[in-house]
């Protein structure tokens, strides 16, 4: 197996233990330009504080700029608290904050088109894989500031994700991956393999009354990883450093496929009729027994579906331990904004200990400081636990430039496999050299 187990231990498991250890889109922005920008960002370095991990003594240090606003991009399904930690940052720091829906998949790409006209958020929330495409472009700031109250505060795994190439970038706030949901009434026994799900769906599934066993983003490689990564399949070799070296289409990726095309029968509709807006309706009324998703969906369905919400590791594939990706969720300071100290009082005071108690009280999320993972309100938590388990047979996204090339390819080949019954070996390939393609032309 390429990616050797040293990548699903290291990163991943950290993220987990620290859980575990613990108790078990409109676009707008501020007017300006890349040289004022520039200046207020010597300004910053300027009067940068020294470093310390008392989150007292280095805010005294910098105050947001005169006249400051910011524009913060979030995720919808995160509205709720972006909206109520705005709120009380403006209470503190008298700073007008403007939340504006953006997914944070596509908020680096957005940042690329918009950061050097001004036009783009002051502050913007990525997942980790995305954040070496940000950084070596010098889209983002570092964290210096508050870095070694970072460093201190946070899991190991949250500080690798928001670095690059040695320098810590990110405030990271949630540790993410994916596990099974499903309806204790439905399913009275949480499924153990995909074979397991498959027979469960065929007595429940039947798509003319739009009912089905399981339903999860068939077309979206996030999602499907650990069909590709369970028998031994990778995305990039040597950790996820190595572009060269693609195992997408090796022996054990085409394996776990066959068993990804299996579950057709469970759900027998197009990859385009599904998103998180339809699962999430048929899951919250009992139409869809199981959903494979995050935490960023628990708070929703433990409100929709109380005690008999249940939570379970990702089934077995062909008798494998499922791989599923995990990664974490950054915030991270445009380079081009007029506001860098306000910024980056946001950022941290948006990635806290408090804030992430908060972001997990609204949402579900997982947190990535110590003393939040250690509070009872997460340790009490069933939910969390069943994350954490997951988390253990997890392998961190690779975050080098390229692995924003693998989207586009994977993502366009999983739907031919499950619409057109393509077959799964000569659509990766094809995916595969497509990635490659991208990435020699990004490194001309």
């Amino acid at each position: 197996m390429k990616l050797k187990k040293m990548m699903v231990i290291t990163a991943a498991v950290s993220m987990a233990l620290s859980v575990t250890a613990c108790g078990s889109s409109n676009n707008g922005g501020n007017n300006g330009n890349a040289a004022k920008a520039t200046n207020a960002a010597n300004n910053t370095a300027e009067t940068a504080a020294p470093e310390s991990t008392d989150a007292a003594a280095v805010t005294d240090e910098i105050v947001p700029e005169e006249g400051a606003s910011l524009i913060v991009w979030e995720s919808k399904e995160e509205r709720a608290f972006a909206d109520e930690i705005a709120k009380e940052f403006t209470a503190k720091y008298n700073v007008p904050v403007k939340i504006e829906e953006l997914a944070p998949p596509d908020q680096v790409t957005k940042l690329t088109q918009d950061g050097p006209s001004g036009l783009a958020a002051d502050v913007i929330l990525i997942p980790h894989d995305n954040l070496g495409k940000a950084a070596s472009a010098s889209l983002v700031l570092p964290n210096d500031v508050f870095g070694e109250e970072t460093k201190a505060n946070n899991t190991e795994a949250s500080i690798i994700g928001s670095s690059y190439d040695g320098e810590l970038y990110g405030y990271p706030r949630a540790a993410e991956t994916y596990a099974l949901f499903y309806n204790k009434s439905l399913v009275k026994e949480a499924p153990k393999s995909f074979d397991d799900v498959l027979a469960f769906s065929k007595t429940f599934t039947d798509k003319s009354k739009n009912k089905y066993g399981i339903m999860w983003e068939v077309g979206n490689l996030y999602f499907n990883y650990m069909f590709i990564a369970s028998d031994g399949g990778y995305l990039f070799g040597k950790n996820g450093t190595d572009k060269e070296d693609i195992g997408l289409a090796n022996d054990g990726a085409i394996a776990g496929l066959k068993e990804f095309v299996k579950m057709k029968e469970a759900l027998p509709i197009k990859s385009g009729d599904i998103n998180s807006d339809i699962k999430r309706s048929l899951f919250n009324t009992g139409d869809v027994a199981m959903d494979i998703t995050g935490p960023w969906e628990l708070a929703g369905y433990k409100a929709a579906l109380g005690d008999n919400l249940g939570i379970a590791p990702i089934p077995t594939v062909n008798g494998k331990t499922s791989i599923t990706f995990s990664g974490i969720k950054i915030f991270a300071v445009n380079s081009f904004t007029q506001y860098p100290n306000a910024a980056k009082l946001y950022a941290n005071f948006a990635s806290s200990k408090d804030a992430q108690l908060l972001l997990n009280k609204l949402v579900g999320s997982v947190p990535t400081n110590n003393d939040a993972l250690a509070d009872p309100q997460i340790v009490d938590d069933p939910f969390v636990s069943a994350f954490a388990a997951q988390a253990k047979s997890s392998q961190p996204m690779p975050s080098i430039p390229e692995m924003g090339n693998v989207w586009s390819p994977v993502n366009a080949a999983l739907p031919e496999i499950w619409d057109k019954n393509v077959d799964p070996k000569a659509a990766m390939d094809k995916a595969v050299q497509q990635i490659k393609d991208l990435n020699n032309g990004a490194a001309q």
